[in-house]
């Protein structure tokens, strides 16, 4: 096994072919460790000269892959690629060499924290992180990270069957509802998806108006990031772009990223026009999500990040996302003031949630 380090941008960018075998490979990976995503989102949200990936190749095989950046600020803090747009993060571990490649790939980040703390936030129960953490002979600290909803890769009769009868019988009026407005849904070719995510973020920014809106999702980075990944995901099987025409226009349009045993509902954005005529969105969104859960290759539905009261209708399955940090003797007490952080910020947020249930608020969406 070897181990290399890659810093450059165009090194990186190269690496799609043997980068998606890899993926493909990783049984837990999930689609934001896709080079497109990662690719893209480093173009868009990098800074020249912090770049990290950690490669290891059995011979000319890459067989693991650790994608970090040195994080802004004074301190020497390695981050994974994909930042706060990224609702999970993770290595990559080629299955077939696992016992090797593991190995190589924990004792090559453990050369990276002699110099700096490895922070990888939001890993997904079960991410490859946790076999590396199990590895490892220095200072390290595991916290409870996001809140996420799943549900399991089940078509829409099955999901409504874990519902209470009454909501279930609501739901099929709503699917009903839906099909006598005339609602039409089309996949969206890989050709098509500039336009159709260009109609997306426009309906999004629409459906919002007014309220609180992620900022990050109106900026032209994200815009330009967006495009230039899912296009190329789309075609390798990695994203769907579906439309839903009302009349003969576009009213809405939902993103979702695949990986080989999980779908995640990224964004979507929906004319009003359609809550004004009762058309139910979250309905026809999972409906539609629903065609690439189930059947031959079955997934995993994640709703993401959030415990959003719109997505409890559904009975999801709560699963938490892990902050792993690992550290080495040099690097122990940026570890120590990380973890007392990171305690500092749960005990705020339980206090903001106390808070706002004694006032009756609902935490925005």
């Amino acid at each position: 096994m070897a181990v290399e380090l890659c810093v450059r941008q165009e090194e990186f960018e190269s690496l799609g072919a043997p980068w998606g075998r890899l993926y493909r490979a990783c049984h837990t990976a999930t689609p934001f460790q896709s080079h497109a995503w990662l690719s893209s989102w480093w173009q868009s949200y990098g800074t020249r000269g912090r770049l990290r990936v950690l490669l290891v190749r059995d011979g000319e095989e890459l067989v693991a892959a650790a994608p970090l950046m040195r994080a802004r600020g004074p301190l020497p803090v390695l981050t994974p690629l994909g930042g706060a747009i990224s609702d999970f993060t993770d290595v990559l571990l080629d299955e077939t060499a696992a016992d090797d490649g593991l190995r190589a790939l924990t004792e090559g980040l453990a050369g990276l924290a002699r110099g700096a703390l490895l922070d990888f936030r939001e890993v997904r129960p079960g991410g490859c992180v946790e076999r590396v953490y199990a590895r490892w002979r220095g200072p390290r600290h595991v916290v409870d990270d996001s809140p996420c909803l799943e549900l399991p890769p089940l078509p829409m009769e099955e999901l409504l069957a874990r519902l209470p009868t009454p909501r279930a019988q609501r739901t099929r009026a709503k699917l009903r509802k839906l099909a006598k407005l005339g609602v039409e849904s089309r996949v969206v070719p890989a050709e098509d998806v500039p336009e159709s995510l260009g109609t997306l973020l426009r309906l999004h920014q629409l459906q919002w108006e007014g309220r609180k809106v992620t900022t990050e999702h109106l900026r032209p980075r994200f815009r330009e990031h967006l495009i230039r990944s899912v296009r190329p995901m789309v075609a390798a099987g990695e994203a769907v772009v579906t439309e839903f025409r009302l009349d003969g226009e576009v009213m809405a349009a939902d993103l979702t990223l695949l990986s080989g045993g999980l779908a995640g509902g990224y964004l979507y954005g929906a004319h009003p026009l359609l809550r004004e005529r009762k058309a139910d969105v979250a309905t026809m969104l999972l409906n539609a999500c629903t065609r690439h859960t189930a059947g031959e290759r079955p997934r995993t539905l994640s709703l993401l990040r959030g415990t959003e009261p719109y997505k409890q209708h559904w009975r999801p399955d709560p699963v938490v996302n892990r902050r792993y940090l690992l550290a080495r003797t040099g690097t122990a007490p940026l570890l120590a003031a990380a973890a007392a952080s990171a305690a500092g910020r749960r005990w705020g947020k339980r206090l903001l949630d106390a808070r706002r249930e004694r006032r009756g608020d609902a935490a925005p969406e």
